[in-house]
């Protein structure tokens, strides 16, 4: 299990952590190259990666970014921004087994987008 981002009571945070239930113990991901620090992202799990995208930051800018996680290497990469969503927050993201597709958001637009990731496997 990877969990990633949010807000801590203080400030959106870009840090997380990987649960290893057979050691029972968590490992924190690394923060190089990790998207910026937001809450109210979507995130998908592809099998072997997170993909994580949008939602807002500190001050409550929708975000149009995001980034792949590698727990198998504790590395982030970011994701295109070509073709992707419009900034937003408060939004759905889901794995097809191949593509995530990012729908919805508190406001506008209401438009869906599609991540390919399968050339990144």
């Amino acid at each position: 299990m990877v969990v990633w981002g949010g807000y801590d009571g203080t400030m959106d945070v870009d840090t997380g952590g990987r649960y290893d239930p057979v050691q029972d113990r968590w490992l924190a991901t690394s923060t190089s190259g990790a998207p910026q620090g937001r809450s109210y992202h979507s995130f998908a799990w592809t099998g072997n990666r997170m993909v994580v995208w949008g939602g807002s930051s500190g001050a409550l800018d929708n975000l149009n970014t995001g980034g792949r996680y590698d727990p198998s290497t504790d590395t982030w990469t970011a994701t295109t921004l070509g073709g992707g969503p419009s900034a937003r927050w408060h939004h759905t993201g889901v794995w097809t087994g191949s593509l995530m597709i990012v729908w919805g958001t508190s406001g506008r637009p209401r438009a869906g987008v599609l991540h390919d990731d399968t050339s990144r496997r």
